[in-house]
């Protein structure tokens, strides 16, 4: 898809993006959210900044910018427990879906209610829209983490351990049930076609016929190692893998060197572990 440039003069997007001046998260993170809406003005004509803790949220409906500042508020404070501080973040709240695709470019959005870059969350709103309450506190969590963890630059690490991380902090506080959030999973537990491996790379792509259970295998790998050793533990894991080689090398080494035990004993251990918390 094309990238959108629209004829708007460089002070509407001045007197877009300001706010009043002191020490707030808003005005930390105004410099990048000049520099990222300007990349496509006409998007955001007529937008209203909303400050968060450490959150600014660019949309063209205060209504609904204040709602994700909201959200982003409580699950920052969820990834910030967690990681060990805090994440600061733009959270960019397009009209269309067709703009969302523009501004995540070249990352699709299809499917998705909402994806992470270096510094940004990108809301889908067609996507975002669907979802419950408590499916929207989750994402938003989700991506946050995303934001802290620097996922965007962390193409080597496995798959299954940036996203089921992000999920790990993203249901931390949903009070939603294991066996509802893994439907997919329970389903071909019950059917009698469980898991052989945890999920690669190419589970998570678009299209993948086994996407939903590779996001829930991989929630369940890291709430696992969260309930066997620890949440710290799971920390101190996602941190060490950071600093492995590419494509995921040296994950096995990682994992005896913060938990003791191999990929192998990690993933018999996790096999074993999902029915009696998805099937109960």
């Amino acid at each position: 898809m094309p990238r959108i440039r629209a004829l708007i003069g460089p002070m509407a997007l001045i007197g877009l993006l300001v706010l009043p001046a002191g020490s707030e998260p808003g005005d930390r993170l105004l410099p990048s959210a000049r520099a990222i809406t300007a990349e496509h003005p006409g998007i955001w004509a007529g937008a209203a900044p909303v400050r968060g803790e450490h959150v600014l949220v660019v949309g063209r409906s205060p209504g609904s910018a204040a709602e994700l500042a909201a959200l982003a508020d409580r699950g920052g404070r969820t990834v910030a427990r967690v990681w060990g501080r805090p994440v600061d973040a733009v959270i960019l709240a397009p009209v269309t879906t067709e703009q969302a695709a523009v501004l995540a470019a070249p990352a699709p959005v299809t499917g998705l209610a909402a994806l992470a870059g270096v510094d940004r969350v990108i809301v889908e709103p067609s996507g975002f829209a669907r979802l419950s309450a408590a499916g929207r506190r989750v994402v938003i969590t989700h991506e946050l983490t995303h934001v802290a963890t620097e996922a965007a630059t962390a193409g080597h690490l496995p798959v299954w351990l940036v996203e089921g991380f992000a999920d790990y902090v993203g249901y931390l506080d949903s009070g939603l049930a294991a066996g509802a959030v893994a439907a997919e999973l329970a389903a071909d537990l019950r059917a009698g076609a469980p898991p052989r491996a945890l999920p690669g790379r190419a589970d998570f792509a678009a299209g993948s016929p086994r996407r939903a259970q590779a996001y829930e295998e991989a929630w369940l790998a890291c709430r696992y190692i969260a309930e066997r050793f620890g949440e710290r533990r799971l920390v101190a894991l996602y941190r060490a893998a950071m600093r492995t080689g590419r494509d995921g090398e040296g994950i096995d080494g990682v994992l005896r060197a913060t938990l003791g035990i191999s990929a192998a004993e990690l993933t018999r251990s996790w096999l074993a572990y999902l029915p009696t918390v998805i099937l109960r």
